[in-house]
């Protein structure tokens, strides 16, 4: 549950706050619709989360619809992701043919909401061909790209394209993500809810009994690793990693995610993970329900330094996850890391398993460059990567965007 608007004023200040009041003043009743795949799983479905609920206490009128898919759907739009990403993918006509009829079977339920919004936004790919369905709709339409597009495999581009284009905007989380289109392209990076259950303070206590249930030893430093086991995430490089510190420091690694109802290769990503791992008794490897917010929460505490070793990366909440804990981020050297991941200030970006063992073995023998990243990092976020700041430059985008709906747009 989000918290209040009011409960974030100890973190960012009362004048953040006074400024989204006045956006919302300007913005009260406007109805808006945000469209994706998945309920739970992944930081899209986070961020809609809390976004809606604040947006509704704006004065916004905000809601938030899920594209149904069957199994068959969403392995044909993971491929499209995995595409877009820059991996050679085989989609076929008829792939794309599913993929138009799944979006047209969800438009009867979704019709009236989107008809009559002020504004759409569509997140990612899965539900795009909406768009171009819905031919009585009477507001503006936005495409959120949350993913790193910057080298698309070109033919799943080229067929996505001409549905992007028709859009009345676009969004991407880095200007090297954004795409040649005919249309206005707004920056707006993500964010964490610092009061969340995944990102509240906790008691020592309940650290301590996330540490006992999966069998951390207190005395050896602890590596963590929270995402979805994705191929992308490159968990079994990260276990290379792990490997090559070990052979010089007694570490601890733990892998830790679940998996999203769109994204059908968690499995057998899983599975080489779980083949990596072996019978290593130091490498924990969790598969977590949705709900283990908490869990995360501690074992990110729990940890001495967090790592994203990304090969791909639209952002990468997990690291802001970490950062906000007062942990250095050892990261892929790729996307949205590199928004938050500063070399030498908040921890390290690194292109390989054996440069990710270089600089944890660095920072094991200097515990006070623990410390001072892990403070640097905190700030970092407080300052650039929290939910007031993403939901404010969405409220400003959206009235860009609805101005001629709008057109007593003052400044605010």
């Amino acid at each position: 549950m989000t918290a209040p608007l009011a409960a974030y004023e100890g973190i960012v200040g009362a004048t953040v706050l006074r400024q989204l009041r006045k956006f919302g003043e300007k913005l009260s009743g406007v109805r808006v619709v945000h469209v994706n795949s998945t309920r739970e799983g992944g930081g899209v479905a986070e961020i809609l989360e809390w976004m809606t609920r604040l947006m509704l206490e704006l004065g916004v009128e905000a809601s938030w619809e899920i594209l149904h898919g069957n199994p068959g759907f969403f392995e044909i739009t993971k491929a499209i992701h995995n595409g877009l990403q820059g991996h050679n993918v085989g989609i076929s006509s008829r792939d794309w043919k599913i993929y138009e009829d799944v979006n047209a079977a969800n438009l009867d339920r979704l019709r009236p909401r989107l008809e009559e919004a002020d504004l759409v936004i569509i997140h990612d790919p899965q539900p795009a061909h909406l768009l171009r369905l819905c031919d009585r709709r009477k507001g503006k339409w936005i495409w959120r790209a949350h993913i790193d597009i910057s080298r698309p495999f070109r033919p799943v581009w080229k067929s996505l394209r001409p549905i992007v284009e028709g859009y009345d905007a676009s969004v991407f989380s880095m200007a090297e993500f954004a795409q040649p289109l005919p249309h206005p392209q707004f920056l707006v990076p993500p964010s964490i809810d610092p009061l969340s259950e995944k990102n509240r303070d906790l008691v020592p206590a309940e650290i301590e009994a996330v540490r006992i249930e999966y069998g951390l030893d207190p005395s050896r430093p602890v590596l963590v690793q929270i995402s979805r086991f994705d191929r992308f995430k490159d968990p079994v490089g990260v276990i290379e990693a792990y490997r090559m510190v070990r052979k010089v420091s007694p570490v601890q690694l733990v892998l830790a995610g679940g998996g999203a109802t769109d994204d059908p290769e968690g499995k057998s990503v899983l599975e080489d993970v779980m083949e990596a791992a072996g019978n290593d008794p130091d490498i924990h490897v969790l598969l977590l329900p949705p709900s283990a917010h908490r869990t995360i929460n501690a074992l990110q505490r729990l940890a001495t330094i967090i790592l994203q070793k990304s090969t791909r990366e639209g952002f990468g909440l997990t690291v802001t996850e970490g950062m906000w804990k007062g942990k250095p981020v050892i990261g892929g050297d790729v996307g949205g890391i590199r928004l938050q991941v500063v070399n030498h200030h908040t921890g390290f970006l690194v292109n390989t398993p054996e440069g990710a063992a270089h600089r944890i073995r660095y920072l094991l023998h200097h515990q006070d460059g623990i410390d001072r990243m892990g403070a640097t990092a905190r700030e970092f976020v407080r300052e650039n990567f929290l939910l007031t700041r993403h939901i404010r430059e969405y409220l400003t985008l959206m009235l860009v965007t609805l101005r001629d709906i709008k057109a007593n747009l003052v400044n605010v």
